[in-house]
């Protein structure tokens, strides 16, 4: 199966960049991004905080057998609704460190929008452990969740 989440990574960068077409509206893929139920839906995790403005913040977790097997929090810097949210993101337990992550919607057609992501990280190293975690393939079921759920909606 075609997976639909491009990643683009190149050498001697610190970056990476995710780029996704959906079969959504502009405003629904921004907001299954910033209201806590759908969040929760589509990455399939808890949300324990999810403050969606000007310097607020977020923290998730995700519980397997009564204990915590992923947790991860950051700040919003900044929310531009149907636009662009800029946060830093940090997994508990992991090399990777925090990343600095630019979340860009654009609308294609009223049925259609793109995000474009730019997740920056402290260095080629931390870069390269998140490359080693099966990122892309869970990336890629999870924005397939997103627009499974959030087209269901309309």
């Amino acid at each position: 199966m075609e997976q639909k989440t491009k990643i683009f990574v190149e050498d001697g960068k610190q970056d990476i960049i995710v780029i996704r077409e959906f079969d959504l509206p502009l405003e629904s893929l921004f907001q299954a991004h910033v209201e806590p139920e759908l969040l929760a839906q589509w990455m399939g995790l808890k949300i324990i905080k999810l403050d969606t403005k000007n310097h607020g913040s977020f923290e998730f977790e995700t519980i397997r057998d009564g204990r915590v097997v992923f947790k991860a929090n950051g700040t919003i810097h900044q929310m531009k609704t149907n636009q662009q949210i800029v946060r830093t993101f940090e997994m508990d337990n992991s090399l990777v460190g925090v990343r600095l992550e630019f979340l860009d919607f654009e609308s294609i057609t009223k049925a259609t929008s793109k995000l474009k992501m730019q997740m920056i990280y402290q260095s080629e190293k931390h870069r390269a452990e998140q490359l080693k975690l099966p990122f892309a393939n869970g990336l890629n079921l999870a924005h397939n969740r997103l627009e499974k759920i959030v087209g269901e909606l309309k």
